[in-house]
């Protein structure tokens, strides 16, 4: 494997940007089950499980933020990925 290919270790970037945009990523998410998921905004008894959702999907995307090849990719990929979850639950909303 060359030395350009391999994946750079710049964990302070990788670990800000993943907890940061990570956060906003699951936000956007949760936002979009709750919204659309069954039952819809009103369903009573959505809220807790909209609550716990939100850790799992944060720490998924925290445990994979190391696998991307720097943080420069890693702020584009999940900035591209907030920036279209943000819009769909904005406009369909």
């Amino acid at each position: 494997m060359s030395r350009a290919a391999k994946i750079r270790p710049d964990w302070l970037g990788k670990t800000l940007c993943g907890v940061v945009l990570g956060f906003t990523l699951a936000l956007a998410i949760v936002g979009l089950f709750a919204w659309f998921g069954p039952g819809g905004i009103d369903a009573r008894d959505k809220y807790q499980f909209n609550m716990w959702l939100m850790t799992p999907l944060w720490l998924c995307v925290i445990s994979f933020i190391y696998l991307f090849h720097s943080t420069r990719h890693a702020f584009i990929w999940l900035g591209s990925a907030n920036l279209l979850a943000w819009t769909l639950l904005l406009l369909l909303r």
